[in-house]
């Protein structure tokens, strides 16, 4: 426990909200069982960005997906990670490739896969998708064979 507590610098402690995108924030620690494959999802219903041209805030839920190998993201860091897009200005598709990559460097899983389901503005919805398998393994086939059969 007490070699969890040295990964992990946010539980217990008070909140503290960025104001902007702040990659900082992430935190990682060891999973329990690598050798096996399983699904972590995280849905985040209450995510907020801004628009990169008018300002004007956009609305979506952000729903995350991977399959671990060594390190796993701690949802703390997550929600506040998230949260410091409110104030970041980028569109709905950056959003959803930055939040992919950034998962990528911190944990470096088997496989993970963003989606984000933004409310429609001027009457037209947009759902990006973006996912990674690793290199040269099943689940880079995984993540080629996934996004071809998206809707």
């Amino acid at each position: 426990m007490a070699e969890l507590k040295e990964q992990l610098t946010l539980l217990g402690r008070k909140t503290e909200y960025k104001q902007d995108y702040a990659p900082e924030v992430l935190e990682a620690f060891d999973n329990k069982h690598p050798g096996r494959d399983y699904w972590v999802r995280f849905n985040c219903p209450e995510f907020t960005s801004l628009c990169p041209i008018t300002g004007q805030p956009d609305f979506a839920e952000i729903r995350i997906c991977y399959i671990p190998d060594v390190k796993m993201v701690e949802s703390k860091s997550l929600k506040l990670y998230l949260f410091s897009f409110r104030n970041h200005g980028a569109f709905h598709e950056d959003c959803v490739n930055i939040i992919l990559n950034d998962l990528i460097r911190l944990m470096d899983p088997k496989y993970i896969e963003v989606t984000g389901i933004f409310t429609p503005r001027g009457g037209i919805s947009i759902y990006p998708y973006a996912n990674y398998g690793r290199p040269g393994t099943k689940y880079e086939q995984m993540a080629e064979q996934r996004l071809m059969n998206r809707e």
